[in-house]
């Protein structure tokens, strides 16, 4: 490849590297201030784009285009704002995995209303005025809107600067990111400060989905692919950091470029496709950094608020009545398979949320106790489904065989991504271990030979005698069960003890003499190979796997159904993903809205139980018990 070839690949990075930093710049700017994850920033580019399409396409003339564009920002900034207003200012005070769980009902939400509004189809809009043609860079034809782009990044960054150094408001901006709390106690209006921020920061994110405009169609699918690459640009970059955004956005946008640049590269009988790297090189960058700057190039450690809601209780063994109660619901599921007969569809729903009960359990294990959140677990559970399926594929080994390899390839994997991912913790943590699912996703999707690439792996079916449902359901409540208990029964052990301690007050924990790294690594571990035995049964289950057993998107439902549950409840996960997993396979088959729909009451449960279901009620029934102590 020659060199002039690597430079034209590189002002294409340029160009990729602005529209990177609207959205990246926007998502920096509210966590920075708010603490907000806002899953829904992707959303809002989304809509950006789809509103700057049709406002240009109805004004039509050539300047409508910049219409479209300026009034598609103004309308993201607006819709921004009252986002903020309805719905977040009530949930400033519960704790930020929840206000995140919010933001996911909200993307939910958003993709509906994109779907009734504009439809399934992709939408191209029209070229920018007085910027359709190419010009001649490199002894090759480089598009002028594309060199526009390139001047938009540098731009907005001076902007930026220039209004969070030279204005008050920027300086209210960098004390709250610094320590939001002292800012409010020196009188700052902290409500309209929030919702500045989240309304400016949605501008970002709108105006940076309008300009593309002209450089691809919108589409449903790219609120979570643009939220993916916006997190790995915040994170690399530093949170909150500005200049870190746009220097990030321009190490990721470079990396893929010059990776189609390069293409294929022999070495000896080696050929090594870099073009294949493009799915995940902004993913290998962020682990890579992470690993060896915890708080990203240009950030500092977070300050946690000192206000998160209230404290957690205490996590007590189960009373007799409790232990009563779940072996008569153990006993009513077991009932449930005579129902095969009457009812096949009962067995396979509950089939899926034993499955889904087993996976969430062990993501709360790392979660909850161990204070460890992960955004990739879905990596240990695609382990163990593609780890049994391949062995029943190329070895022929028995189900039951499978089943035990499937946890143990799976906590392999847990055991080496882990040992990196302990020692960061909270968002970076959760970056991590996203980019390292996001890795496994990419190697899965594209080792065609091995794993069937997108195809996946077929006719994976249950052998005998678990070949009719109903034992395949008895086994699945049977190994549900012994991992649910055995988790419980981690948490009360010295291992349990000691990932409480090391998630509390991790200094302490180190002076007394607990090892929290290795403790926390070892739980990683375990929780691992627990979503990797979900996987297995997944395997058999469907009978058939495919690469989107491993996406962001089930990561994000194992994270939904935790949140559902309550975090400070053992029960919570398995409420939670009975609760999920039952409301996601009704409401799919009542309406094709359905995501609307499975959002809105998500956003419900958390406004009315915004500590969990579990949680919430736990907390209402120890006042009621202690208000009747108190009463005379």
């Amino acid at each position: 490849m020659t060199l002039d070839a690597v430079a034209f690949q590189a002002l294409n990075g340029l160009a990729a590297a602005s529209s990177l930093f609207f959205v990246g710049a926007g998502l920096s700017l509210i966590f920075g201030v708010t603490r907000i994850v806002n899953m829904a920033h992707g959303s809002l580019y989304m809509v950006g784009l789809y509103l700057a399409y049709s406002i240009a396409t109805a004004i039509g003339s050539g300047w409508g285009y910049w219409a479209g564009v300026v009034v598609a920002a103004v309308l993201v900034a607006a819709l921004g704002a009252l986002i903020e207003i309805a719905l977040l200012r009530r949930i400033y005070h519960v704790p930020e995995l929840f206000q995140l769980l919010a933001t996911f009902a909200l993307v939910l939400v958003l993709n509906d209303a994109a779907l009734w509004l504009w439809g399934p189809e992709d939408l191209l809009g029209p070229r920018a005025p007085g910027l359709r043609d190419a010009v001649d860079v490199l002894g090759r034809r480089f598009p002028a809107y594309d060199l526009f782009m390139i001047a938009m990044g540098p731009i907005a960054l001076l902007v930026l600067h220039l209004a969070l150094t030279r204005t008050r408001f920027g300086r209210l901006v960098r004390a709250a990111t610094q320590d939001r709390e002292m800012v409010g106690a020196l009188g700052v209006n902290q409500a309209l400060l929030f919702t500045a921020v989240f309304t400016a920061g949605s501008l970002l994110s709108g105006l940076g989905g309008a300009l593309q405009l002209a450089r691809e169609p919108a589409n449903l699918a790219m609120d979570l692919t643009v939220i993916s690459d916006a997190f790995v640009v915040v994170v690399v970059g530093g949170m909150g950091s500005i200049p870190g955004a746009y220097l990030s956005a321009v190490i990721s946008a470079e990396v893929k470029a010059l990776c189609i640049g390069v293409g294929v590269v022999h070495l000896g009988s080696l050929d090594v496709n870099f073009s294949k790297l493009t799915l995940v090189a902004e993913f290998i960058v962020m682990a890579a950094v992470l690993i060896l700057r915890p708080h990203g190039l240009l950030g500092s450690a977070i300050v946690a608020p000192r206000i998160v809601g209230g404290s957690e209780p205490p996590l007590r063994p189960a009373s007799r009545l409790f232990k009563t109660g779940a072996a008569v619901l153990l006993v009513g599921l077991v009932s449930v398979a005579a129902a095969y007969a009457y009812s096949p569809y009962t067995l396979v729903l509950g089939t899926d949320v034993l499955i889904a009960v087993i996976f969430a359990a062990s993501l709360h294990f790392i979660m909850g106790p161990g204070g460890m959140h992960s955004f990739g677990h879905a990596a240990y559970f695609g382990l163990g489904t593609y780890g049994a399926a391949l062995l029943v594929k190329f070895l022929q080994i028995p189900m039951l065989a499978a089943l035990i390899a499937a946890p143990a390839v799976a906590g392999l994997g847990a055991l080496v991504f882990g040992w990196f991912a302990v020692r960061l913790s909270g968002i970076y943590l959760a970056m991590l271990t996203l980019a390292f699912a996001q890795i496994v996703w990419s190697i899965v999707f594209q080792w065609q030979d091995f794993t069937g690439g997108s195809n996946g792996v077929l006719g994976i079916w249950p052998s005998p005698p678990f070949d009719a449902q109903w034992r395949f359901y008895l086994l699945t409540l049977a190994l549900a069960a012994v991992v649910v208990a055995a988790l419980r029964t981690m948490v009360f052990s010295p291992l349990g003890y000691a990932m409480r301690a090391g998630r509390d007050s991790p200094l302490r924990a180190e002076a007394i003499g607990i090892d929290v790294k290795r403790i926390h690594w070892t739980a990683f571990a375990m929780a691992g190979a627990a979503a990797g035995l979900a996987g297995g049964l997944f395997a058999f289950a469907k009978g058939s796997i495919s690469p989107e057993t491993i996406n962001v998107g089930r990561s994000i439902d194992a994270i939904v159904m935790v949140l559902l549950g309550g975090l400070e409840s053992l029960s919570g996960p398995i409420a939670g993903a009975a609760i999920f997993a039952t409301l996601q396979d009704t409401v799919m088959r009542q309406t094709e809205y359905w995501r609307a729909l499975l959002g809105a009451i998500i956003l419900v449960l958390v406004l009315v139980f915004p500590g969990g279901i579990v949680g919430s009620l736990a907390r209402a029934i120890a006042r009621c018990g202690a208000a009747r102590g108190k009463s005379p």
